[in-house]
């Protein structure tokens, strides 16, 4: 059985760090505090900020696995726009104070009779805010990154024509290797070329 002692390992420390940010993100919200509604929309943006942090804490590493980050665009549309609605419109109609659009939005809310959950969900704007930034990081996905596979040095050194294909680098090795193992053919002897025929003398007879 295969043993993921090293992955486990760095993934929990991964975590752990992650969390640890996110709960100083939480305790610095804290500090700036509601009570005015330029406070109120810092403190969200700092909670939104720490669930982003516990979402991508998934991908950290991503590189070391052969993958590479991207935006799922129907992750997008399809989860995050609605939740972005959701979350704005009850974060906007429950703000203290009269701040940005308040009393359109408690308007719309009070003709379509949903003004009581709007107020109802609205006590908890910080787990809003977390979980608005928590979708957020959930948007992001890991994917295989595309590998060019290089060629062999004699199929770059050869011609367009003859290379082998590209689907088959392994096949186009093996060739090559083969044929730097067969022996050489010797070369042809040329045709031994004639002696011009020399004129013999006789010897005189006694």
């Amino acid at each position: 059985m295969r043993s993921y002692g090293m992955y486990d390992a760095s993934r929990g420390l991964t975590l752990a760090l992650a969390a640890a940010l996110a709960g100083l993100a939480l305790w610095g919200a804290s500090e700036v505090g509601t009570q005015t509604t330029g406070r109120f929309w810092v403190a969200m943006a700092i909670v939104a900020a720490a669930g982003l942090v516990m979402a991508l804490a998934n991908h950290v590493g991503t590189w070391t696995k052969g993958l590479r980050m991207r935006v799922s665009p129907s992750t997008f549309v399809l989860a995050f726009l609605p939740v972005l609605v959701c979350v704005g419109w009850i974060l906007i109609a429950t703000q203290p104070g009269s701040g940005w659009q308040e009393g359109r939005l408690d308007h719309w809310s009070n003709s379509i009779g949903i003004m009581g959950l709007v107020k109802s969900v609205g006590l908890w704007h910080g787990v809003l805010a977390f979980g608005f930034g928590l979708v957020l990081g959930q948007c992001f996905d890991g994917v295989p990154a595309p590998a060019a596979e290089e060629a062999p040095a004699y199929a770059r050194a050869a011609p367009a024509a003859d290379r082998p294909p590209a689907d088959e680098p392994v096949t186009a090795e093996r060739r090559w290797t083969a044929a730097r193992r067969e022996p050489a053919t010797p070369p042809e002897e040329a045709p031994a070329t004639e002696e011009p025929t020399r004129m013999r003398r006789r010897m005189p007879t006694r």
